[in-house]
């Protein structure tokens, strides 16, 4: 009898583990088909986003150089492509993207503007600051797809205790506010900052 039981144990056991690993396999054809990753947006609409980074990135540079009349002549580029998102996509979406959208645009190109209005070079900074402080969150709201950017921070941009962020598309600390040419701080301050967070 304990044979028979030990026999009957042993065969459920094994159908057991027959049924768990082979059953469903005996039903595939073949590798399951991943499903293929596919962007949120369009090539044209990230072609628009695209050319504001590029722009921003050219203005930061103008602004380490301290290069007022580079940064008046950037500023105007960076508002055309910030004019040509190709925002009307967002509109799709149920989650009031677009309308948020709307809004760090609409401050982008406020404090761009401003710029374009200032002759001191640290009241440009100011605005420049503004501009870094609403495209940031713009691009992680959109769900930004290009290159790999870094959201940069100086605590003493603007003196002790008085910092600011930018956007690097490079791990490398160059330093907008403080830049090259500071009147104070020359070029020592040219690396100082930390990576606060990225986006990609």
């Amino acid at each position: 009898m304990r044979k028979l039981l030990a026999i009957l144990f042993i065969a459920a056991l094994v159908f057991g583990a027959w049924w768990i690993f082979f059953k469903d396999k005996s039903h595939n054809d073949g590798p399951k088909q991943q499903p293929l990753k596919v962007g949120k947006h369009s090539g044209e609409f990230n072609k628009s986003v695209g050319a504001v980074v590029t722009e921003y990135l050219s203005l930061k540079e103008a602004f380490v150089n301290a290069d007022t009349t580079k940064i008046k002549a950037q500023e105007k580029k960076l508002i055309a492509a910030i004019d040509s998102i190709k925002i009307d996509e967002l509109k799709k979406d149920t989650t009031g993207i677009f309308q948020s959208a709307q809004l760090l645009i609409g401050d982008i190109i406020s404090n761009a503007n401003a710029i374009l209005k200032e002759t001191d070079i640290t009241e440009m900074r100011q605005d420049f600051r503004m501009v870094s402080e609403n495209l940031f969150p713009l691009l992680k709201t959109i769900h930004y797809e290009g290159v790999k950017l870094y959201w940069q921070n100086c605590p003493m941009a603007f003196g002790e205790g008085k910092d600011a962020s930018w956007l690097s598309n490079t791990e490398e600390i160059i330093n907008p506010y403080l830049g090259k040419n500071h009147p104070e701080y020359k070029g020592t301050m040219l690396h100082c900052g930390e990576i606060k967070d990225t986006i990609q």
